[in-house]
This record gives C-alpha cells, sequence and structure tokens, in this order.
C-alpha cells in the first residue's frame, strides 16, 4: 500500500535522478574505481563485507551531491572525487553500524552483514571504512573540508545515540525526533552538499546555501523514508516494511498518532514499541491508526516542507543544468512516498 498525499509541486509527474546522474557520470565512474581500490586490504574479511554493502545497489544519492556541487562551483580539479568517495564510505560505515544496533536482517533486498559475517565484523569493517573516508579527507588538503565532514562524523554518532536514548520512549516529541534526524541523517547530506563549493573555494553565502540545501533535504529524505515503513513496499525501502515498528522505534508517524489517539490507541502503541509485544495483526492496526489520524499524510507533508526549504536555498544561483538536477532531486525524494 503506498502513501498517496496531493503533490500539486512536482511539475514532472516521475521525478527522477537520471538528470543528476547524467551530469556526474563520468566522475562517478572514478569514485566507484575509488571505493574499490580503498574498500580493498590483505584482510580478506575487509573487502568481503565492504564489497557486499557496496554493491548492493545504492543509488549513491549522497556523493552525486557532492560531485554535481562541485561541478556546479566551476571546480576543475580532482579533490571532488575524493571527498565524494569518503562520503559514501561514511555513509557505508554507518548503515554497518545501523544494523547491529537494530538488529536488522536486510539491507537493500540482501541479507545485512551481520547476518553473513556476524556483528564484530560489520562493526569493525565500518570502523575500517570511516578511517578511509578520513584518509582520502587529509589527502585532499582543504583543511575546511576536513572540519566538515569530520563534524558530521560526529554528529551522526551523537544522532545515533540520541536515538538509542529515544529508543521505546513514548513520551518524545515531534521537536525531539526532529533532533535525531537532524543529526543522524541530515547532517551527512548537509556535509556532501557543502564540501563542493568549499574545494572550490566559493564564498561562504554560497556554501552556506549548499548547507542548507542538504541539511533539509536530508529531514525531507529521511521523514518519506520513516512513512514509507508504514506505507510503502519492501521495493522502495530496500528493508522489510514494519521494521521501524518491530524494532520499537519511535519515528514522527508513530509520534503523531500516539499524540492523536485515543487512551486506547495509546495503550496499543505502548505495548507495542515500549513491551515489545507485537503480535499478529498489530502492524495492520497500525497503520490504520496512522491512517485515521492522518499520521502518514502530515509526515509526507512536514517533508515537502523541508523540501521546498531546500530548493529555496540554491534561488540566488543562476539557472543551469546542474541547478534543475539538484532540484529535481529534491522532487524525487519526496515522490518515493507516491
Amino acid at each position: 500500500m503506498g502513501v498517496v498525499v496531493p503533490f500539486e509541486e512536482i511539475q514532472n509527474p516521475e521525478p527522477s535522478i537520471d538528470r543528476l546522474i547524467g551530469l556526474v557520470t563520468d566522475d562517478m565512474d572514478r569514485v566507484n574505481a575509488l571505493i574499490l581500490s580503498k574498500a580493498g586490504s590483505d584482510v580478506a574479511m575487509i573487502p568481503e563485507v565492504a564489497n557486499h554493502l557496496i554493491s548492493s545497489g545504492g543509488k549513491r544519492l549522497r556523493p552525486m551531491l557532492t560531485l554535481a556541487a562541485a561541478q556546479m562551483c566551476g571546480y576543475r580539479e580532482d579533490g571532488h572525487i575524493r571527498l565524494a568517495t569518503a562520503v559514501e564510505f561514511m555513509h557505508t560505515a554507518t548503515l554497518l553500524h545501523d544494523d547491529v544496533v537494530d538488529e536488522s536482517d536486510m539491507r537493500r533486498g540482501k541479507l545485512a552483514a551481520r547476518k553473513l559475517w556476524g556483528n564484530q565484523a560489520s562493526v569493525l569493517v565500518g570502523d575500517y571504512l570511516l578511517g578511509q573516508a578520513f584518509r582520502m579527507m587529509v589527502e585532499v588538503g582543504v583543511m575546511q573540508a576536513l572540519s566538515i565532514l569530520s563534524d558530521a562524523a560526529a554528529i551522526i554518532a551523537e544522532g545515533e545515540v540520541m536515538q538509542l536514548a529515544a529508543a521505546k520512549n513514548m513520551a518524545t516529541t515531534e521537536d525531539e525526533y526532529l533532533a535525531v534526524i537532524r543529526a543522524k541523517t541530515a547532517a551527512l547530506f548537509s556535509a556532501a552538499a557543502e564540501v563542493g563549493p568549499v574545494v572550490a573555494g566559493r564564498p561562504r553565502g554560497e556554501q552556506a546555501a549548499f548547507r542548507s540545501y542538504g541539511t533539509n533535504l536530508g529531514l525531507a529524505f529521511q521523514l518519506v523514508d520513516d512513512a514509507l515503513d508504514y506505507g510503502g513496499s519492501s521495493a522502495k525501502l530496500g528493508k522489510n516494511v514494519g521494521d521501524d515498528f518491530r524494532e520499537g522505534k519511535i519515528t514522527l508517524p508513530v509520534v503523531l498518532a500516539y499524540r492523536r489517539g485515543s487512551d486506547e490507541d495509546r495503550a496499543f502503541w505502548t505495548r507495542c514499541l515500549q513491551g515489545g509485544g507485537i503480535g499478529d495483526g498489530d502492524l495492520g492496526r497500525a497503520v490504520d491508526l496512522m491512517k485515521r489520524h492522518n499520521a502518514l499524510a502530515d509526515t509526507v507533508d512536514r517533508a515537502r516542507h523541508y523540501g521546498a526549504v531546500a530548493r529555496d536555498a540554491l534561488a540566488p544561483f543562476r539557472e543551469s543544468e546542474h541547478k534543475r538536477a539538484l532540484l529535481e532531486v529534491v522532487e524525487f525524494c519526496v515522490a518515493r512516498a507516491y
């Protein structure tokens, strides 16, 4: 079942990232080659675990943002290749770590690495990829880019701990949840976009514009993911629908449905998410409650808002193919909910 909400602002009925892919194809070929090279090691298990996830069909959206931003800002050297690869390694490392923390079985439609090699290997290979990411940042030699990405790594870790602290806490507010995803998800989108103009030596105003674009794109992306976990499909998610529910995660649809529900409804949420007493049919009931209280629709509406802020951030830049591609990325991310 899908989350269907009118989205009048979409001009193209089927927005995609094809335009972005076309603009960065040559650079992404270089990034992919560097990924394979830097994921290598004489320790056989490291490339095995890393390549299991790296080759599993992710969209590579974050490194493409780095490449497109650098190109749009007129960068002509090759430092953005290493920075984009570092961004992808940071993302891959967080996925390996997340699956261990969340005890997830699936990732991108395949068995999670932890199910094949164990939790210890997943964590340690994630650490290795983070180390390689920082090596590449240092090789680029732009201190501000290193600062932005290292700050993002710390913020992401903080977000993970915040989420762990909020797990199964039915008192979580919308503001508290948004703080979690701002750190856990949006920080890397923000850094990925911002290092493009930074490495190109663009003015601080342009750097701030890309930072805002990335942050708000990341918020929109995560909120749509939250809605899809209850109203999407495994194909769109790359994991099992309802995983957030089964793992007791407090996401925005849950926050809204819990706040708006009756005492009986709140008792249901508490039993399932706080007590872990999930039975047959409970996921279906959860979806019904979310629809009754407009929790899914309003979550997507929040995503639309952040998507609009992301688009506005690029308004000062002159029209170009790169700008059009980055604007369409926003539409694509939100339109996944339909």
